[in-house]
């Protein structure tokens, strides 16, 4: 008997984690990529929030599940709701997310701009190393942005040397298309471009392939295409 209400339990638990882990990666998902790539002050409080009712059901069975699903139904509505609304009224924008903040201008430490946004000299320097630039001297402009990253605008001495610079003119590169991945053929993007599946499948046996042993077949902006094996 003992046995028996140990492997309901175990049963319980596991459906429960199963059920609330999905829940909770559609709820991410209706929250937008934004979430996932970045979090402002305003979404990281919703992302501690969502984090802490999904392990209420988990961690006691006689938590009711639905009285964690009906707050993060709330949640989604909220966080969805205040985004849109967010589109058309930078005020809130503001609001929600705040401002960015210019911490250097022509290679000077803005010292109240750094105050008002609690960053401190440590942090400023293991940024800029981060991304190549051991001394403010070599910075133009470095603005914190709303979720706290440090984006540097270094002074033209020293950028990276461009095409531009050269009086050169090339044409964009863009991005391969891919057409195959896993050996499914990409619906969408063959009819994007105006094929069709036939064209695909005559180029691959042109070349040898057969459809199903690609793992990666992309189309490159000259024609060419790419197979991965």
């Amino acid at each position: 008997m003992l046995g028996w209400n140990m492997a309901t339990d175990f049963s319980a638990i596991v459906l429960r984690t199963v059920f609330v882990y999905f829940v909770v990666l559609l709820v991410v998902r209706l929250m937008g990529k934004r979430q996932i790539g970045q979090l402002s002050p305003f979404d990281l409080v919703v992302a501690i929030i969502v984090a802490e009712i999904a392990a209420m059901p988990m961690q006691s069975q006689s938590f009711p599940i639905w009285h964690a699903v009906i707050p993060l139904a709330v949640l989604v509505l909220l966080e969805v709701g205040l985004s849109f609304a967010a589109l058309h009224s930078r005020k809130l924008r503001c609001l929600l997310d705040g401002k960015p903040q210019v911490v250097i201008e022509g290679g000077k430490i803005l010292k109240n701009e750094m105050r008002k946004a609690r960053y401190n000299l440590d942090d400023l320097m293991a940024q800029l190393r981060e991304k190549g630039y051991p001394s403010p001297d070599d910075v133009d402009v470095a603005v914190i942005e709303t979720s706290g990253k440090l984006s540097v605008i270094p002074k033209p001495c020293k950028r990276p040397l461009s095409p531009g610079d050269l009086g050169l003119s090339p044409d964009p590169e863009g991005l391969p298309a891919v057409l195959v991945m896993d050996g499914e053929i990409i619906k969408d993007q063959l009819e994007k471009l105006g094929l069709d599946r036939a064209w695909l499948e005559q180029r691959l046996k042109e070349t040898g392939r057969i459809k199903g042993k690609v793992i990666l077949a992309t189309l490159e902006r000259d024609g060419r295409i790419r197979i991965n094996e």
